[in-house]
């Protein structure tokens, strides 16, 4: 856009009081309706977006003559120069300027035209032309008023393709998510780029033959994860529901029915806090194969991320802030209490052998270290805000967290002759995790027997444990091939790839505290 079409925020928004705005647009509505038209109209046949007029009419040196091109969208910026003037209208696709006067458009056209304010929605039948600058333009002859804009937006000066005067109040883009999309362009791309994130990742798994399905969004027992639920009841059956925090029982349900390779692309619902990191409803993947194990996880990541940046970037590679994060294959592989060591000086292997590990202990060493623990009540809920604190912000390039302990995995198998540790890992990348996967634990009885001891963890005073499923038990009764299981934070790796620095940047309408009255 040129400088001179611009329209100053302060000109347009600070220096007439929001109510009198409010009056001057309601004022117009009227006018617009006593001249017989419809401000908001039932229909409009949109013929052509910005884009495909410049494509189509714009892409040589002559211009086609005396055709009319039909299109929509919101006016952002006019240029008013006595009877005649510019307006430029922006759509999913781009902008074009629009040009009119008294002898272009009828008399009652003519007079909407000039009082067209920034946000109203327009239709406009115009001719192709280059204006005296080479730029783009239609010469109207027909305008239509499709939506009268009455709750001013934000508006901001742009020249040589730079932003002045952004709109960036954190609060009011994610409360108005609406204002953010008209007004930040890069904010539209992010979110046309994650719904193109996740069409590729479904093209991903289709093509390796796994079967997408659904699982109950409501569920009469809270599992599948350590997280607390959200309650709800229906009324009908008068029994208690929980949104749910995982689906995993329910896909590794369908392992037990034969279906061997199987995901979901799912909703959750977490009951916890909100930060940078979690939103309490959030999106997920989840994963699950017949005949494998956490190693042929770890495989499909490292294939997933890697096939996502070359669709993104043409690279195996992807920006985020100050570092160049590189997705080639193999990554890095860190044990879970290795790199607690590596990090802390503090070697928690000897407790494995340790029924009941101290909680006093972990928390003297915790302490030793400034992490507080003061409000936890279990020996490795401390160990992992440890992990949490001291080690997860310094993962920056992609590396595999493996071999956890078994009392905090209560659905992963055992490695091979330990006792202690068991086949899992997470994948962590800028200071984050994006998943987490383990071989599957498809023993009923030793299921069972987990499912116990997470009981007595809560007893002890853990927040946040796997629920006993009894029905789950019944299903791996029947028998549970061995089987990988895998889950990606698709949140989380959207934000990898739009380079965003919170959750609330790649969901449309994140949860937020309620607006506090003045």
């Amino acid at each position: 856009m040129t400088e001179d079409i611009s329209i100053n925020k302060k000109n347009e928004m600070s220096e007439e009081n929001p109510s009198e705005i409010y009056k001057q647009r309601l004022q117009k509505l009227n006018k617009i309706k006593e001249l017989g038209k419809n401000p908001y109209p039932n229909n409009y046949q949109k013929e052509y977006s910005t884009k495909e007029i410049k494509e189509k009419y714009f892409s040589t040196d002559e211009i086609e003559q005396s055709v009319l091109v039909k299109t929509a969208g919101r006016i952002f910026a006019k240029r008013p120069m006595g009877k005649a003037g510019f307006v430029h209208i922006q759509d999913e696709e781009g902008i074009i300027q629009v040009y009119a006067n008294d002898k272009t458009l009828s008399s009652d056209e003519h007079e909407i035209f000039l009082n067209l304010d920034i946000g109203d929605i327009i239709g406009v039948e115009g001719e192709p032309f280059r204006t005296k600058t080479g730029e783009a333009s239609l010469r109207a002859k027909v305008i239509d008023m499709l939506s009268k804009n009455i709750s001013p937006i934000p508006v901001v000066k742009e020249k040589d393709g730079k932003i002045y005067d952004a709109f960036s109040d954190v609060e009011t883009r994610y409360r108005q998510r609406y204002l953010d999309l008209i007004v930040n362009s890069s904010v539209r791309k992010n979110f046309i780029l994650r719904s193109k994130i996740i069409t590729e990742i479904r093209n991903f798994m289709n093509e390796r033959k796994f079967l997408e399905v659904e699982t109950p969004m409501m569920q009469s027992i809270a599992s599948g994860a350590a997280a607390q639920p959200f309650k709800t009841h229906h009324n009908a059956l008068n029994i208690p529901l929980y949104l749910r925090i995982a689906p995993e029982l329910f896909l590794k349900r369908l392992l037990v029915g034969g279906v061997e390779k199987v995901y979901e692309l799912n909703r959750n619902f977490r009951n916890e806090g909100i930060s940078t990191k979690h939103n309490p409803e959030f999106t997920m993947m989840e994963v699950y194969q017949a005949y494998a194990d956490y190693k042929d996880m770890m495989a499909l990541v490292e294939d997933l991320f890697s096939y996502l940046a070359q669709k993104i970037t043409g690279k195996d590679e992807v920006v985020y802030g100050e570092h160049t994060i590189s997705l080639k294959k193999p990554w890095q592989q860190k044990t879970y209490l290795g790199i607690i060591k590596e990090k802390t000086g503090i070697d928690f292997n000897s407790y494995l052998a340790d029924e009941n590990p101290s909680v006093e202990e972990a928390k003297s060493k915790a302490k030793e270290i400034g992490v507080d623990v003061s409000k936890l009540n279990t020996f490795w809920e401390v160990v992992d805000e440890i992990f949490s604190e001291k080690v997860e912000p310094y993962l920056i390039q992609p590396v595999f967290i493996t071999h956890y302990p078994k009392a905090v995995s209560p659905l992963a198998k055992n490695i091979p002759d330990n006792k202690h540790i068991v086949e899992r890992f997470e994948p962590y990348i800028v200071g984050r995790e994006m998943g987490n996967a383990f071989s599957e634990l498809n023993d009923p009885f030793e299921q069972e027997k987990r499912f116990l001891e997470q009981v007595k963890m809560k007893e002890a005073g853990a927040h946040e444990i796997i629920e006993m499923d009894e029905d789950y038990i019944e299903a791996l009764k029947v028998g549970m091939p061995p089987a990988g299981g895998l889950g990606i934070g698709i949140d989380r790796l959207v934000m990898l790839f739009t380079n965003a620095s919170s959750i609330k940047d790649v969901i449309l309408f994140p949860l937020l505290r309620p607006k506090l009255e003045k």
